[in-house]
């Protein structure tokens, strides 16, 4: 079904962490998901339905907000369980694996395209070099 389907930027830039730096896939996944979320923040009746799966309470909040909060509380999840905010062995590499990321399988299947320019940002996010 994941091959058939896409699973997006998420899984797509983890295989690359996890490739590069032997990152374990679900810390991976995990370190970029929020930030994920804020590159599809467009679609945020999406989003706004995670952070009432997350038993955020939305009412009274625009759907924005609520998206905001859904991203916030995969944020507030990650620090509770200790994930890692970012990758302490990224260096200036960063292109390449941008480029690894977009030739990944699962690369597609994303909710708003994203370019090389937009994959090195969301990297850049999670690299202390950066």
């Amino acid at each position: 079904g994941f091959s058939n389907v896409g699973l997006g930027i998420d899984h797509a830039m983890a295989h690359t962490l996890s490739a590069h730096y032997d990152t374990p896939h679900g810390v991976a996944c995990a370190m970029l998901l929020p930030i994920a979320m804020e590159l599809t923040a467009g679609f945020a009746e999406r989003l706004a339905k995670v952070a009432v799966a997350m038993g955020v309470d939305t009412t009274g909040m625009s759907t924005d907000e609520a998206a905001d909060a859904a991203i916030a509380a995969v944020k507030q999840l990650s620090a509770d369980v200790n994930i890692p905010h970012v990758c302490e062995a990224m260096g200036d590499e960063i292109e390449v694996l941008a480029k690894d990321a977009m030739a990944d399988a699962c690369f597609p299947g994303n909710p708003r395209e994203a370019t090389l320019d937009d994959v090195i940002e969301l990297f850049k996010k999670i690299c202390p070099a950066a």
